[in-house]
């Protein structure tokens, strides 16, 4: 695959990303205990998750389901028929010794993700995506010289997403991590809450020479958020070379990032596949998939980002940056399109959704399905920006007392509610060409230095002029008027 590559330092860096994304079930993969976060510790462990003797696991319908979400969305292949087989290793939060997932025969293979990086578009290929279950959780934090262990997670429903190693950057590993996470919560299959573990990424980072065969990775685990993701990479990419150049041989690890020092720091040889000494497991049979279940699961998908953000571009001639960006979630393409349907100019909708609306939903720390201003109201304001009525500045006043009062309205009451707050705040931009003319007069004649200067080709001086009006008429004239009418009395 040829792709565009950055140096450091001369190394080319090459990244591989494996990805836990926890489905979003009611109950686990092989056993009817809830999912739910934050329950007491080992309160939501049945018989099957502690693997107690006689037990036998049932594969959950509603993961599978999922997984076929995912591979339909990405465009891979869904194996008819897949197996599960038993990874075997030893960790104190592993009840069983192993755990089941699949190996030779995933559920969902190939696909890819694309995405934007700046203005290039950039494709990530996948390997495959299989089913398996989590193990649980040790705890260090409270208790003094022990360990204990939380089986609450253990036979949580993980589909482990794999690409080939395309990424050749920590700010591509980035925006192929914010494009997968943006997909798996679109397609309902995750909540993709990182804090809670939902979705924890696994970066494998090597380095080598342009042209020669792809380094030793070291594998850096659970990382659980973007910053830190980007942090971990340029550290372990700055280490790996370091090694290389002082004469070191890199070898095969598994590394943790420590966010307080910055650095990543080795926990434990890395394992090769035949270490864990899979086999087909013999309390499963194969999962198979019918035809007319894909059908059926590919006909309840919504339409997808990328295919959504290339309508925007298409119908209403946005860029591709403001078409990516109003996609980061179902609520604001929706939120934007119907903005656009209450009257808005797209661009300016668009500019609006991205800049204030955003700034003030941030600074709320509430999503745009909760915004006080309806995609209505905003629609209206931003029509009264268009014909004139308001200026960019004054329409920022209006929208401060729609977003402090909120309340429903559509179509013709949303207007007339904008036009009340307009009148009542005396708002209305000022647009009557005599009654500018005749101010524009008075300015430029009270003000011959700056007349002087401007002529003399310096622009700050117009700015000034422009400054001098817009006061006279209390920052109500149409800029874009008073910007033409003073050129036209400078003779420039």
């Amino acid at each position: 695959m040829t792709r565009s590559s950055f140096l450091v330092q001369g190394y080319e860096v090459v990244i591989g990303f494996e990805t836990h994304a926890q489905l979003s079930t009611r109950s686990k993969i092989f056993s009817r205990a809830a999912t739910a976060f934050g329950a007491e510790p080992n309160t939501q462990a049945c018989a099957v998750d502690l693997a107690l003797p006689g037990t036998l696991p049932v594969m959950n319908r509603a993961a599978v389901e999922c997984a076929i979400r995912f591979g339909l969305a990405v465009g891979a292949h869904i194996a008819p028929r897949s197996v599960f087989a038993r990874k075997n290793y030893f960790y104190p939060d592993l009840p069983k010794g192993y755990q089941i997932s699949q190996y030779e025969i995933p559920v969902v293979q190939g696909g890819a993700i694309e995405f934007y990086l700046g203005q290039e578009r950039r494709t990530v290929r996948l390997v495959r995506a299989h089913l398996e279950e989590d193990a649980g959780k040790s705890l260090h934090e409270d208790f003094h010289g022990m360990s204990g262990i939380d089986l609450n997670r253990a036979g949580t429903p993980l589909l482990e997403i794999v690409t080939e190693p395309d990424i050749r950057s920590s700010a591509e590993a980035v925006a192929y991590a914010k494009e997968l996470h943006k997909l798996v919560t679109w397609i309902g299959i995750c909540d993709g809450n990182m804090q809670e573990g939902s979705f924890r990424c696994d970066a494998n980072v090597s380095v080598r020479k342009p042209g020669q065969p792809l380094g030793t990775r070291r594998e850096i685990k659970n990382l659980n958020s973007f910053k830190f993701m980007q942090q971990a990479i340029d550290y372990e990419v700055r280490w790996q070379i370091e090694q290389l150049e002082d004469g070191h041989a890199i070898e095969q690890a598994t590394v943790l990032f420590d966010p307080d020092t910055g650095e990543t720091r080795a926990m434990r040889t890395k394992e090769d596949a035949a270490d864990y000494r899979y086999f087909p497991d013999p309390d499963l049979p194969p999962l198979v998939i019918d035809p007319e279940w894909v059908a059926q699961v590919r006909a309840t998908l919504p339409e997808l980002p990328r295919a959504l953000a290339e309508r925007l571009v298409r119908e209403h001639g946005l860029p591709d940056y403001d078409a990516t960006t109003l996609t980061q979630s179902p609520a604001m393409a929706a939120y934007f399109e119907a903005t656009v349907r209450a009257g808005a100019p797209a661009k300016a909708a668009s500019n609006w959704i991205m800049g204030e609306v955003s700034r003030r939903l941030n600074a709320a720390d509430i999503g745009i399905e909760s915004c006080p201003v309806s995609p209505a109201l905003l629609g209206a304001l931003l029509q009264r920006v268009a014909d004139g009525t308001l200026s960019n500045n004054a329409a920022k006043q209006v929208f401060d007392a729609l977003w402090a009062e909120p309340g429903a309205a559509t179509g013709d009451e949303a207007l007339a509610r904008v036009d009340a707050i307009i009148a009542a705040k005396g708002l209305r931009q000022m647009s009557d060409t005599g009654a500018l003319q005749a101010i524009v007069e008075q300015v430029v004649a009270a003000n011959p230095k700056n007349v002087a200067e401007y002529r003399a080709g310096k622009e700050k001086a117009f700015n000034a002029l422009v400054g001098q009006v817009m006061k006279a008429t209390q920052g109500k004239a149409n800029p874009q008027q008073v910007n033409e009418l003073l050129r036209r009395a400078l003779g420039g």
